[in-house]
């Protein structure tokens, strides 16, 4: 549901009413933002199977990591989410996988009774 509501925030997407600045940061950054909380979401299905990913700490480092190799990679011209190195992104990754940490533990647990 959760990657669902991303992709449809992407084909949709606000930029027509954000002005020039807001379709900049929007185009440049949301991407960064909504794609480690889309990962971590991901890694929650996987937390049955592996036992280490039960943690939250563990999945936003796990897609912390992956994001940010990647954003490297760049640097070095291999390219693998994007083709243009931005370090600004190395911090909105910390933000989308720290979000979705904190949308998993604090909003998802009290919302939703079966949420462990």
């Amino acid at each position: 549901m959760i990657m669902l509501l991303i992709a449809s925030i992407f084909i949709i997407g606000p930029s027509d009413w954000l002005g020039d600045a807001g379709k900049k940061m929007y185009h440049s950054y949301f991407a960064d933002f909504a794609i480690p909380f889309g990962y971590y979401f991901l890694l929650i299905l996987m937390e049955d199977q592996l036992e280490l990913l039960q943690n939250w700490y563990v999945k936003a480092s796990a897609v912390f990591i992956l994001c940010t190799t990647s954003e490297i990679l760049q640097y070095f011209g291999i390219y693998a989410l994007a083709s243009v190195f931005d370090p600004v992104d190395i911090l909105v990754y910390a933000l989308g996988a720290g979000a979705a940490a904190l949308a998993d533990r604090k909003i998802f647990t009290r919302v939703f009774g079966f949420w462990k």
